[in-house]
């Protein structure tokens, strides 16, 4: 082993290095010349053989190789690097003349669009927002509205009790209680909020949202509640659509109605959604039973009122023509996409 056998494995291996074209060939050149078992590495043991005073020059020798090695390595590895790089961005390169991918934007639910349409019409009429809590005391949600113990509502079928004296409101008339305990007449409030009822299929949820509004004033008449219902509606349809009253009965007003509106898809004239009748149901109402206030402690004699509600899934259901209520908690986006704004 000589000094020649160590420059024409530098020879080689430059030459290998300068052929390479990647860089795991680039690698395996130094695996095989510089690695453990490589090339040099074997010429490093024979050095054990040569003569005491040839060692230190052979060793000087074999460091030189390795370091003329190293440095040739470093700068095709560098160059190869950059070689890659460029073929990668010319690959990767972006047309900024291509359309770009089309990006869906959020919108409001159908839900959230009929309350915010909703609010927005009772505000116009001086109505502002009140909210309660949704675990609600037996005695806000029935006693103080009139609701006698044994109302078939109160049943466990109808109602979701969470224990003796608490359930989970079953509709948003307590938030009315509320206010009329807080605040002095006279009173102009709206309540939207969900509510729950043991109840489901493709017309009812066990989980929906309701919008109430209360009104209590001197010389209340159903007159102010009917041109008040009649002004949300057409807001809410944005069409001329004619509201009527039917006599009804509920505990906490008394009179009470409820009221229908034309058909806003066929403008009263029979369709698929008003089942041919040209007319749709919407909800309850009715002037404020006096004992309702006297429970709230506001003198019936000096003070009436009048009270209305209806469901806010209802009203998009028939506002927007939807057949299944379920759609409106299965967030699938196909569905959602149609209200985008």
């Amino acid at each position: 082993m000589d000094h020649s056998t160590l420059d024409q494995l530098l020879n080689e291996g430059l030459e290998a290095i300068t052929q390479s074209e990647s860089l795991k060939s680039l690698y395996d050149v130094k695996v095989k010349i510089i690695g453990k078992n490589g090339l040099l590495s074997e010429a490093m043991k024979a050095m054990g053989k040569l003569p005491k005073e040839e060692k230190p020059a052979f060793g000087k020798k074999a460091n030189e190789v390795k370091q003329a090695f190293e440095k040739a390595y470093e700068e095709r590895e560098e160059a190869l690097r950059q070689k890659e790089l460029h073929e990668r961005l010319s690959e990767e390169e972006i047309d900024v003349t291509l359309p770009g991918k089309t990006q869906f934007m959020g919108g409001r639910h159908p839900v959230g669009l009929v309350i915010q349409e909703s609010v927005a019409a009772l505000n116009r009429l001086g109505f502002s927002v009140q909210t309660g809590p949704q675990i609600e005391e037996d005695w806000y949600n029935f006693e103080a509205l009139n609701i006698p113990p044994d109302h078939p509502s109160r049943d466990m079928q109808d109602t979701f009790y969470v224990d003796d004296t608490h359930v989970l409101r079953t509709h948003t008339s307590p938030i009315q209680i509320r206010s009329m305990l807080k605040s002095k007449p006279p009173l102009r409030i709206m309540a939207p909020g969900s509510v729950f009822r043991c109840d489901s299929d493709v017309t009812h949820s066990p989980n929906f949202h309701q919008i109430e509004g209360l009104l209590v004033d001197r010389k209340v008449s159903m007159a102010h509640l009917k041109a008040t219902i009649s002004f949300v509606l057409k807001e809410l349809f944005r069409s001329k659509v004619e509201v009527r009253f039917r006599p009804s009965f509920f505990p906490f007003t008394e009179p009470s109605a409820e009221f229908d509106c034309s058909c806003p898809m066929c403008s009263g004239k029979g369709c698929r959604v008003c089942k041919q009748t040209g007319w749709i149901e919407i909800g309850g109402c009715g002037l404020v039973n006096p004992k309702v206030l006297e429970a709230c402690e506001i003198d019936s004699k000096e003070w009436q009122g009048f009270a209305f509600g209806f469901g806010i899934e209802r009203m998009a259901m028939i506002k927007y023509g939807i057949g299944d209520i379920r759609l409106f908690n299965e967030n699938d986006l196909r569905f959602l996409r149609q209200f985008q704004k």
